[in-house]
């Protein structure tokens, strides 16, 4: 199993092309009441649908808890659950060919892989677990009205408008994405290696496809004076600007996290690309329509998601630290 958190863990294993994936959440609250619906809500978020840059792999991503909750309520156990994969179709054309990109060549180096078949790991179908988990999370969060909100960037927005329009597109195009935290209580976060903007990002590069994260002004601020950066603050304690992002010293201020995940281009596109096999022969390779377009907007709830285990992890640190 792969596990992400300190506190609010979620340990998961599968890939795309096994008969189920599934995982186990530790460290949630007892006694509290999960909306099942809503859990299901945003996995259909995620999952494959009508929307033209969808795979037109059919999955209905539907979650199974085997433990952890009785009558909607959590017990404070492990909370563990699977996700059937209804529609596994291997492509047999394609299993020995070493995807530009993709996950061929490095699982090849690290594990001895030699076929495709066996890289379902790294799939983005991974990533329906972690919306279980984080859609939790955002429950347990509710009651701290703490807000987890996520946009596609005005340019990815205008790029897809443009080559929806395509009917002859054959290629892949890259996203960025924006996000907000609102309601965040100042305090959060440790001044040096746990810092609060270094663990969401973190949690940001860990999804698949993603290659950049920037928090407040970002790379921005590299163009930037400190007079006119600096976040000067009132009488109050207010602040007048959020060019950090909410986040000082790598702990929270107080302000709104605003921060950008940005994400390359799907690997596999039908256009038809030159490569390699296994063997290191020569090879022409094209995807099909089970290959996503773009990763927005299915990656919307993910981003969500880690973005929420982040915060209720650091919130379950606190609330044990100030006990000790």
């Amino acid at each position: 199993m792969d596990r992400f958190g300190k506190i609010y863990v979620l340990s998961d294993y599968g890939g795309t092309h096994d008969p189920f994936m599934g995982g186990t959440i530790e460290g949630c609250p007892p006694q509290f009441p999960l909306d099942l619906d809503q859990i299901q809500l945003e996995l259909a978020r995620r999952a494959p649908s009508d929307h033209f840059t969808s795979t037109r792999r059919k999955e209905p991503d539907q979650v199974q808890f085997l433990s952890g909750i009785q009558n909607g309520i959590t017990t404070g156990e492990p909370i563990t659950f699977i996700i059937p994969n209804i529609d596994v179709k291997p492509n047999p054309d394609t299993v020995d060919v070493i995807k530009p990109s993709h996950a061929s060549f490095t699982y090849k180096m690290k594990y001895g892989i030699t076929d495709n078949s066996g890289i379902g790991r790294a799939s983005a179908r991974q990533t329906a677990c972690r919306v279980v988990a984080g859609a939790i999370a955002k429950q347990v969060l509710k009651p701290y009205q703490i807000g987890i909100e996520t946009e596609m960037d005005q340019q990815t927005l205008e790029i897809l408008n443009q080559i929806q329009a395509d009917q002859n597109f054959d290629d892949t195009v890259g996203a960025k994405v924006n996000g907000k935290i609102t309601n965040l209580p100042a305090g959060l976060g440790e001044p040096v290696y746990d810092k609060f903007h270094a663990r969401l990002a973190y949690a940001m590069l860990s999804i698949n496809a993603a290659k950049g994260f920037e928090i407040g002004k970002g790379f921005q601020a590299a163009q930037m004076v400190g007079s006119e950066f600096n976040d000067i603050q009132n009488e109050d304690f207010s602040f007048n600007t959020n060019n950090d992002g909410g986040v000082q010293a790598g702990i929270t201020n107080g302000q709104d996290v605003l921060f950008s995940v940005a994400f390359k281009p799907i690997p596999t596109l039908k256009k038809p690309q030159k490569s390699i096999n296994f063997e290191g022969e020569s090879v022409t390779f094209s995807g099909n329509s089970r290959n996503d377009i773009c990763v927005a907007p299915r990656v919307l709830p993910v981003v969500e998601a880690m973005a929420a285990m982040v915060v209720l992890d650091f919130i379950l640190i606190a609330k044990l630290e100030s006990i000790s």
